[in-house]
């Protein structure tokens, strides 16, 4: 009488012994942030839930933490240059792409919050827009809100980007873009990446310089908002226009 070869061992049996101890981990911080939302994870676990999908079959846990330790937050690790985040080893070309398309939905949201509402009755909102859109970048950036008679955005447009520490911007070519699109009213913006949003003699200059070329065509200069990450500074708040 033949005895019956012995059962073939289960493949997946394996498979469940070699599963990898970050799917597990996966599993739960999706399900955290499913019920507790976003403000119950610290950065790096917010981050790391961005890198799921950029890298599939790896613990990332260690690499937020890299990008934390590197650019300081979930927010500018979003605002860093390209560039710099491809210096961190494990960061490609696809993790880069994704991190960006978070920072893109980011500004297109904050924006959303503005469109088609009077400005100056929305101010947290604008707040927040230009915060998310400038607050974190690694350079300066001088951006100009042009506004209707009604005060709704006509255009939000960066016109100059510089070093660390300075952007050139010229008065005479915000005008010649206000009157282009028909602006009564303007809210300038600019970031410091110092992080500092107290405004220097420079920034008071032109800002007074501006308004000089503005002011005899008719339109107004509602504000000066200076963003930084330790929060932003108003020249109307300050009393200096």
């Amino acid at each position: 009488m033949s005895v019956p070869p012995p059962p073939r061992p289960d493949p997946l049996d394996g498979a469940k012994e070699a599963e990898p101890h970050y799917l597990g981990h996966r599993d739960r911080l999706r399900a955290r942030f499913a019920q507790a939302g976003a403000d119950a994870l610290p950065d790096y676990e917010l981050l790391e839930l961005a890198l799921f999908r950029a890298i599939p079959r790896r613990d990332v846990k260690p690499l937020a933490k890299a990008l934390i330790r590197r650019f300081g937050s979930f927010a500018e690790v979003l605002s860093a240059e390209p560039a710099r985040l491809a210096e961190i080893e494990g960061i490609g070309a696809g993790v880069i792409a994704d991190l960006k398309l978070i920072e893109a939905a980011g500004h297109r949201l904050a924006r959303g919050a503005i469109a088609e509402r009077p400005l100056l009755s929305s101010w947290s909102a604008v707040l927040e827009y230009c915060r998310a859109t400038m607050a974190f970048a690694p350079r300066e950036q001088f951006r100009v809100l042009f506004l209707d008679r009604r005060n709704h955005l006509i255009a939000d447009e960066i016109q100059g980007r510089g070093t660390v520490d300075h952007t050139p911007v010229y008065p005479r070519e915000v005008a010649r873009r206000a009157l282009e699109l028909s602006a009564t009213a303007i809210l300038l913006a600019h970031n410091h990446p110092s992080g500092d949003p107290t405004p220097s003699a420079a920034d008071i200059r032109m800002t007074r310089e501006i308004i000089g070329v503005l002011d005899p065509l008719g339109i107004i200069v509602h504000d000066h908002i200076i963003l930084g990450r330790e929060g932003h500074a108003s020249f109307k708040g300050l009393k200096l226009i």
